[in-house]
């Protein structure tokens, strides 16, 4: 899995003594175990939920429950069991490193416009480590091909089918292409369709 492999690579890096990919991976793995928190809190939320709705009325106390062997046993297995299903599945990790790759690009664009240099070398160096990651990235010409072929599939003929386009597109480019890249052409392909795809 991608958090595991996230994982080796720190504790390597740790050894190698490579600072820089080191604060990298420690900040996505961060960036992960807070993910991972707020999904288990979600979950938490709606199993409890769940067992108050199952619940007889005059059984549900404000009081706390009598702790023994029993209700420990069972509540250790409970959190276990949130735990894993809590835990990011490769997709859901692929989405967190988009992200941080997405603010990185965007503190890259203005660390030039303040002509820090060496902060936008600092933080393409972090994007390229955060990069290798992420599945195998399409061409813009391969990108084209799949929106022309969302266009076609939802009937797309103006601006306002947008969202259709993006809904039928996304499943197929996640992860795998940079979103303000999947946007503009998108928008390129629908503005004039009938020339776009000639």
């Amino acid at each position: 899995m991608l958090k595991e492999k996230i994982l080796q690579n720190l504790n390597a890096a740790l050894k190698e003594k490579k600072e820089l990919e080191v604060s990298v991976l420690r900040l996505i793995n961060a960036a992960i175990f807070n993910k991972e928190k707020e999904k288990r809190y979600k979950i938490a939320c709606s199993y409890t939920i769940l067992k108050e709705a199952k619940a007889p009325y005059s059984k549900i106390s404000k009081t706390k429950p009598e702790l023994n062997l029993e209700t420990l046993t069972k509540e250790s297995k409970e959190s276990k069991q949130l735990e894993k299903e809590s835990a990011l599945t490769d997709d859901e990790i692929t989405e967190v490193i988009s992200a941080e790759i997405k603010k990185g690009k965007e503190a890259v664009a203005l660390f030039g416009q303040g002509k820090r240099e060496d902060l936008v070398k600092k933080g393409t160096a972090e994007i390229e480590i955060l990069t290798q990651y992420l599945p195998e990235q399409l061409s813009e010409e391969n990108i084209k091909g799949l929106v022309r072929e969302a266009i076609a599939k939802v009937g797309a003929k103006e601006m306002r089918d947008f969202g259709k386009v993006m809904q039928e597109l996304m499943p197929q480019v996640k992860g795998k292409a940079d979103g303000t890249l999947i946007s503009k052409i998108v928008k390129d392909l629908l503005v004039v369709p009938s020339e776009k795809n000639d």
